[in-house]
Formats: structure tokens, C-alpha cells, sequence
């Protein structure tokens, strides 16, 4: 799904984005709703980047990567955390690309996401390479997404990937694991990604695929 926002795209940074997990519902300006197996997700775009908000049964989880006021959490390059019913693993990466290919990289991604199923993209009117992109799946009873975010003025792009399991009552060994985040950010442009955990995904693939370098067409998302 491709939509265009019917605001004034602000010129903000990538170093300005921050992560935080918990918080209520911001407005939106795009949503989109799925269900994937009895999961609900509803993948947004705010003002200034994403939330994705994730229901298992009782059980919630929000994510939020943008832009907000008095957030001291900047953007971590790795997070894995136990949250209630919830193992959430998250991680983000910082490109700094040329010019001459920051343009047709973000038109790839546009187009991968606009034509997937399970796919929220929304640029902003009179700025075509500025964009905000969701692309969530399920495999293997864990709930996946992917994001972008890109900013021209820098030729940037921000992409994080997330990851979370229900953990079931009984398959609790009585204990979870520690909370860990990495110690360095990922304002870092051209640091290494972290492993790829769901790379057994048909969809996961395409979209990394569509985040590296060199790949000539528009890839496919399966």
C-alpha cells in the first residue's frame, strides 16, 4: 500500500530519531491493519517516522522509532528484551549513500513495500525520495517487520528489523533472559548489521535484499 501524506515533509535528521517501547498510540497519518494468524498488527506512520503496535491474545506491544519530544533514548544499533509474554529483538542500521544513488535506492524500497500485502509506504508531496515504509510478515509463529526511513537532505537511510516471539506459560524455563542493549547507537553511518535471524523468510530475504547494494530491478517480496 503507497500513500501520499498530505503534509509538509519536516526536515529532520536521522540523528534526531529515537526508540522507545511501550508508549500509547501517536497520531497517525497512514495505518494499516493485519492479521497474521491470529496476531494483530497495525503498522503506522507518524509525523515523524513509525509505531507498530503488536497484539497476541491479552498480550501488547508498541514500538516506536521517530522523532519525540524529551526522549533520551537515542536510535540502538541492537536491543533483546523480555517483555512480558514477549521476546523482542530489534536492530537498526544508518546508510549514508551518494547522491547519484540515494534516489534510485529509495524508489526500490518504495516499490517493494507498494506492492507487498502486508506493506505501508507514505512519501510526502513535492519530496518523492522521502518516505517512511513498513513491511511485516510472519514465520515460524514469531511476528517480523522491517522499516525505512530516509532523508534526502542527508542521503540517508535508516532501516531497523524486528523480531518477537510469544512465549508460551509452558515452554518458561522459570526464568527470562536478561535484558541487553548494545552499547553504541546507530547514528554510526555504514555500521555492520546485525545477524539476520530470520533469514529462513521468503519476505525477510527480499527485503534485504532490497537494502543492499548493487541489486539491479526491483526485487521480488517473496
Amino acid at each position: 500500500m503507497l500513500t501520499t501524506i498530505d503534509t509538509t515533509y519536516s526536515d529532520t535528521r536521522a540523528a534526531d530519531l529515537a526508540w522507545e517501547l511501550g508508549r500509547e498510540p501517536q497520531p497517525a497519518l497512514a495505518t494499516l491493519d493485519l492479521q497474521l494468524d491470529g496476531d494483530h498488527v497495525q503498522l503506522r506512520v507518524l509525523g515523524a517516522s513509525h509505531q507498530v503496535l503488536l497484539r497476541s491474545g491479552a498480550a501488547t506491544c508498541s514500538e516506536t522509532v521517530a522523532c519525540l519530544p524529551g526522549s533520551r533514548t537515542p536510535l540502538p544499533m541492537g536491543v533483546s528484551k523480555r517483555i512480558g509474554e514477549f521476546d523482542y529483538e530489534f536492530a537498526a542500521r544508518v546508510e549514508t549513500l551518494s547522491p547519484g544513488s540515494f534516489g534510485g535506492r529509495a524508489q526500490e524500497l518504495l516499490a517493494l513495500v507498494a506492492d507487498h500485502p502486508h506493506g505501508l509506504a507514505a512519501t510526502f508531496p513535492g519530496a518523492p525520495d522521502a518516505f517512511t515504509a513498513l513491511l511485516a510478515h510472519r514465520h515460524d509463529g514469531q511476528v517480523h517487520w522491517r522499516t525505512w526511513h530516509s532523508y534526502p537532505q542527508e542521503c540517508r537511510l535508516v532501516s531497523t528489523r524486528t523480531r518477537v516471539a510469544v512465549r508460551r506459560r509452558e515452554d518458561d524455563p522459570g526464568s527470562g533472559p536478561a535484558d541487553h542493549a548494545a552499547g553504541r547507537g546507530a547514528g554510526g553511518a555504514g555500521g555492520p548489521e546485525p545477524a539476520d535471524r530470520g533469514a529462513g523468510c521468503h519476505a525477510e530475504r527480499a527485503a534485504a535484499h532490497a537494502a543492499s547494494a548493487g541489486s539491479g530491478g526491483a526485487p521480488s517480496p517473496y
